[in-house]
């Protein structure tokens, strides 16, 4: 769905590039996930990838097509999510999802009430947007980045402002997308959010891409093949997982007493991105 090659970008006023070579594919129905902190060029790449950033080097291309050949039917196939939300403060909600939705002639002409009903804003959708709280506003971000039922959406730190329920009621709206086929592309800082959300992941530093892998196969290349066993005595123990089933140390510190818990010893995603690229995910 989308192929970047050797991608480049550099702002007029900067001394060096912000994007420097960055070479991926995002697969139909995938979500696909730059991780990496503040200044690391994820929002850029994004902002290159619709349009906003143009001057780039290097190739383009969604759906075959070269990007700069793409005219302005291209905004009808995506959706984007910014950061940090854009709306009309003096406008309602509902006004707000009218006027945007009035820029596409093709507009899937989805139910204004159920898209507010899905992130739990239909009682605040006729309010004017200056009173809503940041979270609020993520919603509302959200359901106007869906509303016209695009096939690529772009989602830039979407769990950002969201108290622990909306954030997991958003990743799961998330993966209804992908369910119904969307293809989607999540920048963020958030090694949960994209350990939950990715298919794979790209960590990016400094402009550069170090590696690019699923979550589960960099966790376990980075991690222990080993268990910890912890009983409710307070002992723990750690134990490989080769021959984990004969191994007679094992056996016989399960007889000690009654089990409390047993985990794997892989790394986490942050671990994992701090042992590849040597840096901390500083916001």
């Amino acid at each position: 769905m989308i192929r970047v090659e050797d991608l480049i970008f550099q702002y007029p006023k900067n001394d060096s590039p912000t994007l420097k070579g960055l070479s991926f594919e995002i697969q139909s129905g995938e979500v696909f996930g730059f991780l990496g902190p503040s200044g690391a060029g994820k929002s850029t790449a994004q902002k290159v990838l619709y349009k906003i950033l143009t001057g780039y080097q290097g190739k383009v291309e969604i759906e075959g097509k070269d990007l700069n050949l793409w005219d302005s039917s291209f905004y009808e196939k995506i959706g984007v999510g910014f950061e940090l939300p854009n709306h009309y403060l003096k406008l309602s909600g509902r006004e707000n999802l009218d006027l945007f939705a009035s820029f596409y002639p093709k507009n899937s002409g989805r139910d204004v009430l159920k898209l507010f009903e899905m992130v739990g804003l239909e009682d605040d959708m006729n309010k004017p947007v200056e009173a809503y709280s940041k979270g609020m506003k993520m919603r509302l971000n959200f359901i106007r980045a869906i509303q016209h039922d695009p096939a690529i959406l772009f989602f830039d730190e979407p769990t950002a402002g969201l108290d622990p329920v909306n954030g997991h009621k958003m990743k799961q709206h998330i993966l209804d997308l992908k369910k119904s086929g969307k293809t989607i592309f999540i920048t963020t800082h958030n090694m949960n959010t994209a350990d939950e959300l990715c298919d794979r992941v790209s960590f990016i530093v400094d402009g550069e891409l170090k590696i690019t892998d699923t979550p589960k196969a960099l966790k376990t290349k980075y991690g222990k093949e080993a268990v910890n066993v912890e009983l409710k005595n307070g002992e723990s123990d750690e134990f490989s997982l080769k021959d984990l089933g004969e191994n007679a140390d094992f056996i016989n510190f399960l007889k000690k007493g009654e089990i409390n818990r047993i985990h794997t010893l892989e790394a986490s995603l942050e671990e994992v991105f701090i042992n590849v690229t040597g840096k901390t995910l500083k916001i």
